[in-house]
């Protein structure tokens, strides 16, 4: 692996010795210029859209910057709403002043958030990570991303901040629908996965966040944390080190918490030894917005901003966003009182500049027009306006796909799927709000929502409407009954009233999506407990009183404990923040048009206030004689039912299988559709391992494969397990693998085992490091006879 800064591989000589012509030529203010932002249109006067913007010194203007160069634009589409073609032509305009500027003709990379589609105006809107999750479909992870990263070239950006690989450990986090699970290896593949896609279409792809973010003390956003060293390596880290080793990442950002004291921000032997010295990842690290400042106003490891700015750059940060503040003034101000050299800014200097030149964007012939805009004429941008699309049918199609894969039905007493009920009463708060299905990143919501009068830019159905289109024979009749996280229930008597008079009820719940505050799902806005917000429940409550059929759907952004309605709904439909598609997809799984597939990435809880509920759990976690809580979930990870039967059947394994520690173990065996629909069965393997040096979680996920199936079509599906995966991190704080045996269970989900086969490990205790194996590997055979 290349050295910390070195050039590259597979950058061409011509590049890499323009990026070492460069760094020799440059003076100390010109290369600190290429390692900040500038967030142009931001301000500490409106409401926030990253966490502490109000405390936002007034940064520096462009002109002011010009002189020396500029290394990165901040959001210049996901600030305020903006035309596309305008938004295009106005940061190619800005990319001409800046190359003009600077002695060297360096233009600035752009970044915008793309978390659930390219957080842009009139963007295509995707289904939130946690639905990614849910959809347990990589590949079609992969063709969302490639289809964000299209559309945000299209119009001059080249950084996306996403994806998000934090591991849920306590639910009541409000950026848990920013997550795609509990798991480590769901969250590594489908984000290596998004990864791909993204970076396949000339975007940067951006970590985050590393690492532990989502482990804060309390469920509460920027909190501490306080894992231990295992955790950390054995539950936090795998999704970021799947993702170094296998997507072509190129750039990853700090997380803002400390951990046991240690500020990631400032952490040299996270972001330097672990992340470059021994993964081998050379692209840049960048700030989380305003995170190196907080090394002075929150964590207090520094005393003033020049020392912020040091802590940071030799821990391995090299980048400054989404403004300069520390790493301008305060930074030069280092240099010369001898606080740090000048070969630690060449070093961060370097990354930069190679991924600038990765982009072509120290090339003679660059162009600031970006692909949308080939050939056209900026002198008229008004004449632009309306020409470049966002939206097109084939990624509204994606995201449709992705929608209705991401469904769950976690209960059906055979009420669904639905035969045109007579009439229909839709109640409760998300019946009526196109923004229901939208993630606290989406544009209409993260930025729109403060621009009170601006269209969404996209269609969003509401629930109502896709009912109606979706029954056209049923009479809807829809009462709100209470809001989102409102206390009164002043409407609770209508809408009993017409539930008694309905032959079906479905209950429309859930969370609004927003920020610090402002929603109940999202970015600060973490939750007391895992109670449906306001009174939901007690709405529920009483519509299951009713006395009519209850079908419940959830568009929320986290699990929630439903109280009676676990046990006493006809129907619970469960949907994370959908996208654009997402009532259609949720209308079609009521109907029968869409047979569900969705499996739970998260595992929702029976009682509010058990936490947490994660599957990922050692004995002493799960229930117990001396304990009077009950933390086990109502319905437990990767679990989803559907409108067809499965039969899993003619395990081959040995008797137990045994392997050494360094080989693997081989299995097959039939999966079969024995119903009347085509259906998508989920495979997922779990391991067993009852005896070990530390303390295991009783199981957990190690592969698995999405099976679509037409009725009584079989397949074969055989599974080689590499004795890698049985690895943990040992007392010695190194990798191991341990002889003895283990269990592999096969399963529709980790509360569903429908195969068991016994393995034993043979030979020494074997350590491993990040060249592991990773994967367990499928082959899904369909010529299989009857």
């Amino acid at each position: 692996m290349p050295a910390s800064g070195a050039p590259a591989p597979g950058l061409r000589d011509h590049r890499a010795e323009r990026v070492e012509t460069l760094i020799s030529a440059m003076t100390p203010e010109e290369k600190l210029a290429q390692l900040y932002g500038l967030w142009a249109g931001a301000s500490a006067d409106g409401a926030e859209v990253a966490p502490h913007q109000h405390d936002m010194d007034k940064p520096p203007s462009l002109e002011e910057l010009l002189p020396h160069g500029l290394g990165q634009l901040t959001r210049p589409f996901g600030t305020v709403p903006v035309d596309p073609a305008l938004g295009a032509v106005s940061l190619a305009r800005t990319q001409q002043r800046i190359v003009a500027a600077n002695r060297f003709g360096i233009p600035a990379m752009a970044h915008d958030e793309c978390l659930a589609g390219f957080a842009a105006w009139g963007a295509t809107t995707y289904p939130v990570p946690l639905s990614w999750g849910a959809a347990f479909d990589p590949d079609l992870v992969r063709r969302m991303a490639g289809a964000i990263g299209h559309d945000m070239r299209s119009v001059g950006v080249h950084q996306g901040l996403a994806p998000v690989l934090d591991v849920v450990r306590d639910a009541r986090w409000g950026r848990v629908e920013e997550t795609i699970g509990e798991d480590p290896y769901l969250v590594g593949t489908t984000a290596t996965a998004y990864i791909q896609g993204l970076e396949s279409a000339g975007i940067v792809a951006t970590l985050k966040h590393f690492v532990g973010y989502s482990a804060s003390r309390g469920g509460r956003n920027l909190a501490p944390v306080s894992m231990g060293a295992r955790e950390r390596a054995d539950v936090m880290l795998p999704p970021f080190e799947m993702a170094v080793r296998e997507s072509g990442v190129r750039s990853v950002m700090h997380a803002y918490t400390d951990t046991d004291g240690v500020p990631c921000a400032a952490d040299e032997e996270l972001l330097t030894g672990l992340l470059r010295d021994t993964w081998g990842f050379d692209g840049t690290v960048v700030a989380d917005y305003f995170g190196i400042a907080f090394l002075k106003t929150l964590h207090g490891v520094a005393a003033d901003w020049s020392g912020a700015a040091v802590a940071a750059l030799t821990a391995g940060v090299d980048v400054e966003l989404p403004t300069v503040k520390t790493f301008g003034e305060p930074l030069r101000d280092a240099l010369a009182a001898g606080e740090l050299s000048e070969e630690t800014i060449d070093r961060a200097l370097r990354r930069v500049l190679t991924q600038k030149a990765q982009l072509g964007l120290l090339d003679p012939d660059w162009s600031p027009l970006p692909p949308a805009l080939a050939g056209a004429a900026l002198d008229d941008p008004q004449a632009l306006r309306g020409t470049v699309s966002l939206n097109s049918a084939a990624h509204r199609d994606i995201s449709r796909r992705l929608a209705e894969q991401s469904v769950i039905l976690l209960r059906n007493n055979g009420t669904l799927p639905l035969d045109g009920p007579r009439r229909i009463a839709l109640v409760g708060p998300q019946a009526d709000t196109p923004t229901a299905v939208l993630g606290c990143y989406s544009f209409p919501v993260h930025v729109g929502s403060q621009h009170p009068g601006t269209p969404a830019g996209v269609g969003l159905p509401t629930l109502r409407e896709s009912l109606a289109a979706e029954f056209p024979g049923s009479e809807i009749i829809t009462v709100r009954g209470a809001g989102i996280d409102s206390a009164d229930t002043d409407g609770f008597a209508e809408a009993v009233r017409v539930a008694r008079h309905a032959d079906l009820v479905v209950a429309a719940l859930g969370d609004r999506a927003g920020l610090f505050g402002r929603g109940t799902s999202g970015e600060g806005c973490d939750a007391e407990s895992l109670e449906l917000p306001g009174v939901q429940r007690r709405l529920l409550d009483a519509l299951l009183d009713s006395g009519t059929p209850v079908v419940v759907t959830l568009l929320a952004g986290r699990p929630y404990a439903l109280g009676r309605a676990t046990d006493e709904a006809d129907a619970i439909v469960q949907s994370f923040f959908p996208g654009q598609e997402g009532t259609p997809a949720l209308a079609g799984v009521l109907s029968g048009r869409i047979n569900p597939s969705g499996r739970l990435p998260v595992s929702v809880p029976r009682l509010p206030g058990a936490q947490p509920s994660t599957y990922l759990a050692a004995t002493l976690a799960r229930v117990s004689e001396v304990s009077s809580i009950d933390p086990t979930p109502a319905f437990g990870f990767g679990h989803g039912l559907t409108y067809t039967s499965f039969a899993w059947s003619d395990l081959e394994a040995g008797d137990p299988l045994r392997a050494d520690t360094d080989g693997s173990v081989e299995l097959s065996f039939t999966v079969r559709n024995t119903g009347e629909r085509p259906g998508a069965e989920v495979v997922q393997l779990y391991l067993h391992d009852p005896v070990a040096s530390v303390v295991q979680p009783v199981q957990r996920l190690i592969g698995y494969v999405r099976i679509p199936l037409e009725p009584d079509e079989r397949v074969r599906v055989g599974v080689t397990v590499p004795a890698d995966l049985a690895s943990f991190t040992g007392r010695d704080g190194r990798r191991v693998v341990e002889p003895g045996e283990l269990e592999l269970r096969l399963a529709a989900s980790s509360t569903d085992i429908r195969l068991t086969a016994g393995a034993v490990l043979t030979g020494p205790v074997r350590h491993v490091d990040h060249t592991r194996e990773l994967h367990a590997r499928f082959t899904v055979s369909r010529d299989v006879p009857a």
